[in-house]
């Protein structure tokens, strides 16, 4: 947060992922929870999850090209990369956007 309290501008050094749900299934909350272990653990600090509940917005699908649930995103860095399913194959997420662990 800045000065003013309003969120911070996301740097070339964050990324931004979307998660896309379709309610509180199973699915959906081990997805997040998968997920939110793998930024602590590989991105420290540098990410924003936005959680796109698909029962609420259903017309964001057909804008974001969902085809199947729960599906992550990578809107930054770009290039764009999805991955579908719960997230629980850490190898292959990490393959899927091209993530490699942050320096400490």
């Amino acid at each position: 947060m800045n000065q003013n309290n309003e969120p911070s501008q996301i740097t070339s050094e964050q990324w931004q992922l979307r998660l896309y749900v379709a309610g509180q299934t199973p699915k959906s909350v081990t997805a997040f929870a998968n997920l939110k272990k793998l930024c602590e653990e590989y991105l420290q600090g540098q990410y924003r999850i936005e959680i796109i509940d698909l029962l609420q917005y259903p017309e964001l699908a057909k804008r974001d090209q969902i085809l199947a649930i729960p599906t992550l995103v990578r809107q930054l860095p770009q290039p764009i990369r999805q991955i579908i399913g719960d997230l629980s194959n850490e190898e292959k997420v990490l393959l899927g956007l091209d993530l490699k662990k942050v320096e400490k």
